[in-house]
């Protein structure tokens, strides 16, 4: 590729090049310098960006700017980013939770009310464009030696048919002994269950009971207690005492792990407000919400009210009613990536985040929630390195086919792996089979699925958190037609945890966060969260015959077609539904790409939407053509019923 540089830029140039020849072997700082401004100058050629794409930052305002742990892309092409509390625990403690609405188009920012701390929950988009956000955290974790007071999980009984009860938050628990504990949360007690025996003349009453966390009323291991004991609740008289009344078998000073909550709301994107809907059976930090055919939410895993994984008891949330009941158990780690599968089963691909044991919830599989059967899929050889990595449904999704990129060991672990593997779920015994290697080993790799059915996979880090400076500077495209990557331009900023990628309707890919655990190689310093937002523009975009698609948002009811007007409806060679991202912790599976049946006309198009409803979940879609050179229109909005 041959560069032609400009006046100034030679007169740079030269300049480097003197500098370097006064300097000797004594000039580290010219060498730099002169290799910054030729690689200035190299990536911002019109031919490199046609070849490589680029990247620039996007200016945010410092009143707007937040720790992003939570990033959308809404159907009115505003991008919200939730931060909640953004793994700071001084704002944690200070109750400032944010989130902020950025519209890529305008470049313009607006603050949002946000009511309770949505860092870590879970989110996915409702049929209707809304975003359902469920738990959060209630307590941020404290390592064994910084816990000033013994606490654990305490079970409040309730031997009453007739009452139920809720204890504040602060209900003191006595043991015989006299040692008190008090409620961090509140706790609802229902009813006690009353069975009549008639014909026996019996009645057997069976005690309720609900969990809630407790903590010592003192300071040091004094609070400590190894056995089962019956505590009584401070403040009750006569009968209610002896219904009433705590049971826990060990409250220890160890670590205390975060806490979830049980909370929930839709985030309009019309009113741009959040909206408080029924809470969660179950607390829960480092969920994973994936929408189902029927258009209903499950809500799987995250760490509970005591700071454990939730122990397979999954939910499902109705749209309809906003009301949450009760769906099939089974166990994952948090943060595990679900895909709706044609059929309605949904793929767990093995990739997850944060928490659970090493030999538990980790092989890949189909589940199937009607007889709630789970098939684990084979092929992965050390499915114990796929935490933190990336998966995805590869485009498009009516090959049904997932893939995994990268990924690392359990917890802190320094593993990572270049691996990547890709199985066929039409297939009669599906198995992962071997995919491409990264170009390093890498975890925390974002991924994006492109107009044009390749995938962008972009940052990441080899170690643990981007400790010891590993952060990953490389960004590629894998095309699943050809089973291969290709080079892309380098990003700027570094990537590692707490950070997502989202495609924007104008067909780039916007990046955010990252939250290093260290600032030095020597992992001496303490890691800063990365607030800057850095911009994709893929080398297609550098094309100046982009085919364009006209009209409004439009609603498509899925078997049916629907026309678009296209001046360039000749030249279109393919068309696709993809569904808005909804990213965190590299875990998004909201995002889909559709191929659509077309017909060419002159001036428009005739699309034909597939009818199954377990490949086209309702909801708001980007509608991209792209002609025979790749290169993609900007997205209609389009929605499907």
């Amino acid at each position: 590729m041959r560069f032609r540089p400009s006046r100034k830029v030679r007169s740079t140039l030269l300049g480097s090049a003197a500098v370097l020849v006064l300097a000797g072997l004594n000039a580290p700082a010219a060498v730099d310098y002169a290799g910054s401004a030729y690689h200035d100058y190299k990536i911002n050629q019109p031919e490199y960006k046609a070849r490589y794409g680029h990247w620039a930052v996007a200016e945010m305002p410092a009143k707007y700017r937040l720790d992003s742990i939570h990033a959308t892309l809404l159907p009115t092409g505003k991008v919200l980013l939730i931060a909640g509390s953004g793994n700071n625990v001084k704002l944690f403690k200070g109750g400032t939770f944010k989130s902020t609405l950025w519209d890529p188009v305008r470049n313009t920012f607006k603050k949002i009310d946000t009511p309770k701390d949505l860092f870590c929950g879970g989110h996915t988009q409702l049929p209707d464009g809304r975003l359902l956000v469920a738990g959060g955290t209630a307590r941020y974790e404290v390592l064994q030696g910084d816990v000033k007071r013994a606490g654990g999980a305490m079970l409040v009984k309730n031997e009453d048919p007739d009452q139920e009860r809720t204890f504040p938050k602060g209900t003191v628990f006595r043991s015989p002994g006299g040692k008190s504990y008090a409620a961090q949360f509140p706790v609802h007690v229902p009813r006690a269950k009353k069975t009549e025996d008639p014909q026996a003349g019996k009645v057997t009453v069976t005690a309720s009971e609900a969990r809630v966390y407790v903590e010592s009323g003192e300071d040091g291991p004094g609070g400590i207690t190894n056995t089962s004991e019956q505590y009584t609740i401070d403040g009750l008289r006569g009968r209610d005492r002896n219904n009433f009344y705590g049971m826990a078998n060990k409250l220890a000073m160890d670590k205390k792990d975060f806490q979830g909550i049980k909370e929930a709301y839709e985030f309009d994107p019309v009113t741009e407000k959040y909206v408080q809907v029924q809470s969660m059976s179950e607390a829960r930090w480092y969920p994973t919400l994936v929408s189902l055919a029927d258009g209903k939410v499950l809500a799987v895993s995250g760490l509970d009210d005591i700071g454990q994984v939730v122990p397979g008891k999954n939910e499902l949330y109705d749209p309809a009613t906003r009301t949450w009941a009760k769906a099939p158990e089974q166990y994952f780690p948090t943060y595990p990536s679900l895909f709706l599968m044609q059929g309605g089963k949904v793929f767990y691909s093995g990739s997850n985040a944060g928490y659970g044991p090493a030999d538990k919830g980790r092989t890949p599989g189909l589940w199937d929630l009607k007889s709630n059967t789970f098939t684990p899929v084979p092929g992965i050889e050390d499915p114990g390195i796929l935490e933190t990595s990336s998966s995805l449904l590869l485009p498009p999704a009516q090959d049904q086919k997932v893939m995994v990129l990268g990924g690392g060991g359990v917890g802190e672990s320094k593993k990572s792996t270049a691996r990547t593997a890709i199985v066929d779920l039409k297939a009669d015994r599906p198995r992962f089979t071997a995919g491409p290697e990264l170009r390093e080993k890498t975890r925390y790799l974002n991924s994006v699925i492109m107009p044009d059915d390749t995938v962008f996979t972009t940052g990441g880090s080899k170690d643990y958190r981007g400790r010891s400076n590993s952060n990953i500077l490389k960004a590629q495209f894998y095309h699943p037609d050809s089973n291969h990557f290709t080079v892309a331009a380098d990003p700027a900023v570094g990537r590692d945890y707490h950070t997502e990628a989202l495609l924007l309707p104008d067909g780039r890919v916007a990046v955010f966060g990252s939250d290093p655990l260290f600032g030095d190689k020597d992992n001496t310093r303490p890691g800063t969260f990365e607030q800057r937002v850095e911009v994709y523009t893929p080398p297609c975009l550098y094309r100046s015959d982009r085919p364009s698609l006209e009209g409004s948002s439009q609603d498509v009811q899925r078997g049916e077609t629907a026309v678009f007007t296209s001046p360039d409806a000749s030249r279109i060679a393919t068309v696709r539904l993809i569904h808005p991202g909804s990213a965190t912790h590299v875990t998004d599976v909201d995002q889909r790409s559709v191929a659509l049946d077309f017909k060419r006309e002159r001036g428009r198009i005739t699309v034909s939407v597939p009818k199954d409803a377990s490949l086209v979940p309702s909801g708001w879609y980007m509608l991209f053509a792209t002609d025979e050179h790749h290169t993609p229109s900007k997205a209609l909005w389009v929605h499907v019923r």
